[in-house]
């Protein structure tokens, strides 16, 4: 087994970002703009300006998430903190929505609300990698509470779409179901 590290996305990290999102931008050329912009504002966006915004909010601090490498290798991305920092994860429409309106701006209720995992490395237990360092990344950084709301299912365990994560995964890491809004997506929560 090729050697695991992860290490929190820092400007410094923007060219294995890059490389691991390819040139179509990850996940349906999104960048990770997706739960940060409303779409309206986004779906204004090209694959070149969505790019931007990423590297601007990276450049602006404080990390947006954690880089995952195997071998050495950008292999794994997972964007976690503070619900705030992802306004669109609490919108009163999403199912993602915080259980009260005071925790979307509480900085210490934080969100797993993002994936990507390289083609090659799909299927390999890095999703599982990437929720333990999400984990310890808000601990160390005074988070009480994270939440994540993945699929219950998906067709296979390396579609691109379970860019919100397996509910499986994260029920491996101890979270809990706490809602459930929609069939097959629980927002489920770890109290830290």
């Amino acid at each position: 087994m090729e050697l695991f590290a992860a290490y929190p996305l820092t400007p410094e990290r923007w060219d294995d970002f890059v490389a691991l999102f390819g040139p179509s931008g990850a996940c349906y050329g999104c960048w990770c703009t997706y739960f940060r912009m409303p779409a309206a504002e986004r779906k204004l966006l090209d694959g070149a300006a969505k790019k931007e915004f990423s590297r601007r909010r990276i450049e602006t601090g404080p990390p947006p998430g954690m880089l995952g490498y195997v071998g050495g290798q950008p292999a794994a991305w997972v964007q976690v903190g503070p619900r705030a920092d992802v306004p669109q994860w609490n919108s009163p429409r999403t199912v993602s929505r915080p259980l009260e309106a005071a925790e979307a701006q509480d900085l210490s209720v934080w969100a797993v609300s993002c994936f990507f995992i390289g083609n090659r490395h799909r299927g390999k237990g890095n999703s599982h990698r990437m929720v333990d360092v999400a984990i310890r990344f808000a601990r160390e950084s005074g988070a009480r509470i994270l939440e994540a709301c993945p699929m219950e299912q998906a067709k296979t365990s390396k579609s691109p779409g379970l860019y919100v994560g397996s509910m499986t995964v994260f029920a491996a890491a101890g979270f809990s179901e706490v809602a459930r809004r929609k069939d097959g997506r629980p927002l489920m929560r770890l109290e830290l």
